[in-house]
């Protein structure tokens, strides 16, 4: 035969391909150290069989140091197994070699993106919801309960409808994809084109295979256990060992580690399925949860560097010598860190703390906060509020939490406040989407102020970083809108409607306006909005579906194009600044300064008897005027 008719070389397979793609991570995605000190750990914990060297889940387990207490250990093996396997789904669950780990390393702690740049954040969304989920595949799938050997057999028809054999025998609906999705499925594996483009595999994965999410669910107990870990492990740095934390998993850590994670997963509607479906996952990480998974990062890491690692050391090979173990507690004689938290609140403590990290950069917060107001400790008054907040030159973050009033006032302070509200009604949330008691359950909002605390005698303050949330007992976040500037008021009396406020206009009206008005007495209450009253006794979480006000109005799947508003009695409100030592001092001299002006205007008595005149003759003097803060005289 001709040169002409000598036939091609057949395609790479899926193993090769899959053995080119951890070449190509560990050659664009690590230094040579870093390379190094993965492949002694790897070798130093291996076990090995039939020549296949390979992590079981106990070991990978205990070099994590992850707590038994949690139960998590079988989840993360479960991911792990998934993302070793990638880009070829049907190779899952993959044994740990050592380019499986890499894989699984270099996803979990984002270094992907020296090789995958295309829609990067979006697609390693979609691969860890993959690596959760659990599959329409007619064999059976270890769901990682605490029973051992106990197992979920999965089967599917065309309607998209999962049956759970076993137990009861109850099935579950997951998402289809709509109308709209058809291009989405084109679009469903872009990250493994991607990472395949650089290696003449396209044409290879085209003709392949494709996991369809929409077919697929992640079981609500593992995903608990998994956001308990997330929530413990938020804090860690990537050389520090997570056997630090292990101190603290007494029974009522535990207890309030579940409770916090409970309220996180109400915000994927887990209690109306038995699991999450994609596009509720995407909708709510994306909206609510974006920091989620950044804690398995820094406890990644720990693959790429060892404990004692040590050039100088030498063995008969000339090669480095260093001991494999996880980083351990601090060297003594170093300067012991700064607590993760120095004085926890009664709402504030770690665990709150963590689920605030899942929407707000933890370097924000991790030893950053420090506590500048407490209801229950200076007193529940605008005065004291003022005092212990403002002068603080850098972000605060506001809480407030209580119990629900009920739907018809009780006694006179609740039917003051009930009179002072705009007379449309609206059912709680825990009525709305919850099956929890309403009359013994902590309701907990918040906000986020990016700049400093000041009067809002003309204009509202803040900018459209400024967050409005909700942490218990469902977790939400509400973002600014440009739609309005109304983010945050602070009216003293006898200003009209004095009080807190957050997405709520100014309350600008008038004496003759009120008495022309039949609804002047009422407080103007924005479409998504907080306000707590001037005795900061009563509080009011409004939301309202047709949005148009200062913050979007909730992007959850189970609050989507709902109206409800929260009316409750304050227990506790915290005020925490995020700064350090050079902020505390600042406000401290700010307040001194003040003070100072205030003793210098009372001292001063010119006797005109004509305010306004001894006002300018006060600017003249520069006590008054210019930077300083003028004051009544």
């Amino acid at each position: 035969m001709g040169q002409g008719s000598s036939s091609e070389a057949p395609p790479p397979s899926l193993e090769q391909l899959s053995h080119a793609l951890a070449h190509r991570f560990a050659q664009k995605c690590y230094s040579p150290l870093e390379l190094y000190c993965y492949t002694s750990v790897f070798r130093s914990l291996a076990d090995s069989e039939s020549g296949i060297r390979y992590w079981s889940e106990a070991t990978l387990c205990r070099f994590l140091e992850l707590p038994d207490a949690l139960g998590a250990g079988s989840v993360v093996f479960h991911m792990a197994s998934y993302l070793g396997a990638f880009p070829f789904p049907s190779q899952a669950p993959a044994i740990l070699t050592s380019e499986a780990l890499l894989k699984v390393v270099t996803i979990l702690t984002e270094r992907y993106g020296a090789v995958i740049k295309k829609k990067g954040r979006e697609m390693w969304i979609r691969e860890l919801y993959r690596s959760l989920a659990v599959y329409d595949r007619g064999v059976d799938i270890v769901i990682g309960d605490d029973t051992e050997g106990e197992r979920a057999e999965i089967s599917g028809d065309a309607s998209g409808v999962v049956d759970t054999s076993g137990g009861d025998n109850k099935g579950f609906a997951v998402d289809e994809p709509t109308d709209d999705e058809g291009d989405q499925e084109d679009d469903d594996d872009e990250l493994v084109l991607a990472a395949l483009d650089s290696m003449d595999a396209i044409e290879v994965f085209k003709h392949g295979e494709k996991s369809n999410v929409h077919h697929s669910i992640i079981p609500t107990d593992n995903f608990l256990k998994l956001v308990e870990l997330l929530l413990l492990i938020a804090p860690i740095d990537p050389q520090e060992s997570l056997s630090t934390f292990a101190t603290q998993m007494l029974d009522t850590r535990i207890a309030k580690l579940r409770r916090t994670a409970n309220g996180i997963l109400s915000s994927f509607g887990v209690e109306k399925n038995p699991g999450v479906a994609f596009r509720t996952f995407n909708s709510v990480i994306t909206s609510s949860l974006p920091y989620l998974f950044d804690g398995l990062s820094p406890l990644f890491e720990h693959f790429l560097f060892a404990k004692d690692f040590d050039l100088s050391k030498r063995k008969p090979s000339s090669t480095p010598s260093m001991e494999i173990t996880p980083a351990g507690p601090p060297v003594k004689g170093l300067p012991t860190p700064e607590p993760i938290l120095r004085n926890p609140g009664e709402i504030l403590d770690l665990n709150v703390l963590s689920q605030l990290s899942f929407f707000i950069k933890g370097n924000n917060l991790f030893r950053r906060l420090r506590p500048l107001y407490s209801g229950n400790t200076a007193g529940f008054s605008m005065g004291s509020f003022e005092k212990s907040v403002f002068n603080w030159r850098a972000p605060s973050i506001f809480l407030v939490s209580g119990t629900l009033l009920p739907s018809s006032p009780t006694n006179a302070r609740e039917r003051t406040l009930s009179d002072s509200l705009p007379p449309a009604r609206f059912p709680n949330s825990i009525a709305l989407t919850s099956s929890l008691n309403p009359e013994s359950t902590t309701l907990t909002f918040g906000a986020y102020i990016p700049i400093p605390w000041k009067h809002t005698h003309k204009t509202c303050f803040g900018d459209s970083s400024t967050l409005l949330f909700q942490l218990a007992p469902t977790h939400d976040v509400f973002t600014a809108s440009a739609f309005s500037t109304d983010y945050v008021y602070f009216n003293k009396p006898p200003t009209r409607h004095p009080g807190l406020g957050f997405g709520s206009a100014l309350p600008h009206q008038t004496h003759s306006q009120h008495s022309a008005s039949p609804h002047g007495t009422h407080i103007p209450l924005g479409p998504v909005s907080l306000h707590l009253d001037d005795a900061l006794e009563f509080g009011i979480f409004t939301h309202l579906s047709s949005g148009g006000g200062s913050f979007h109005s909730s992007q959850l799947p189970c609050r989507k194009n709902k109206s409800w508003q929260d009316r409750f009695e304050i227990e506790s409100l915290e005020v925490w600044g995020c700064g350090g030592d050079e902020e505390a001092e600042m406000q401290r001299k700010e307040w001194a300064w003040e003070e100072r002006e205030a003793e210098m205007r009372r001292r001063i008595n010119l006797g005109t008897g004509d305010i306004d005149a001894d006002r300018e003759l006060l600017k003249l003097a520069g006590i008054i005027g210019g930077e300083r803060s003028g004051g009544s005289v």
